[in-house]
């Protein structure tokens, strides 16, 4: 073999091995940079998680909130006890507050319950806002206790599967029929309600 053939294969020998490393290089750093962007995506979504168990937390309990104020406002005037308005305005401006940011950022199956939600719950803040000074035969009273601790009550617990389904923290087989079920029953609720409100309302103002 001549100088110049091992000289020759000497230079493709280091060439060789710099191109090799050159492509591992390459390979490792691509590997790194898609490992990064894994990361990155993951903790994206986890801060986007942890967001929306905040929003949905915060939902909940003004929602609750809000039920309960209602609920003892009726029944603290039916005992003939003075009512401070101002608790339950603040119930329903916590929920209304909360209620307005989530509605850019619920999914449409839970939207629906919330929003269904919010027209009972402001269903209820008119019932308490028309009881008669004191409890009388007319039953108003009983009505709107029967409201609190029923069709809003489960309207509220709804709500909180709902929002549990969606977060995959509860996962029932039947959810969505059950879903179904107890949303068309919260809404024919409240539009009877609604009816008789209006009703009562248009003979209290009717000339006599």
């Amino acid at each position: 073999m001549t100088t110049l053939a091992v000289a020759l294969i000497g230079v493709g020998g280091t060439l060789g091995g710099t191109l090799g490393g050159a492509v591992l290089s390459q390979r490792v750093t691509r590997e790194q940079n898609q490992r990064a962007d894994r990361e990155r995506a993951e903790d994206r979504h986890d801060r986007a998680q942890e967001a929306r168990r905040d929003l949905y937390a915060r939902l909940n309990t003004t929602a609750r909130a809000y039920r309960v104020a209602a609920r003892d406002a009726v029944r603290a005037a039916e005992r003939g006890e003075s009512v401070d308005p101002a608790v339950l305005d603040t119930a329903k401006e916590a929920w209304s507050e909360q209620y307005s940011l989530a509605q850019m950022a619920l999914p449409k199956d839970v939207h629906e319950i919330a929003s269904a939600l919010n027209r009972a719950l402001g269903v209820g803040y008119s019932v308490v806002k028309q009881l008669p000074s004191r409890p009388g035969p007319d039953g108003s009273y009983e009505r709107a206790k029967a409201w609190f601790s029923g069709p809003l009550s489960d309207g509220v617990y709804l709500l909180r599967v709902t929002l549990r389904h969606d977060l995959g923290v509860e996962v029932e087989p039947d959810f969505e029929h059950t879903r179904t079920q107890m949303l068309a029953a919260l809404d024919s609720e409240r539009r009877s309600l609604e009816r008789l409100l209006a009703s009562e309302q248009a003979q209290a103002t009717r000339p006599t």
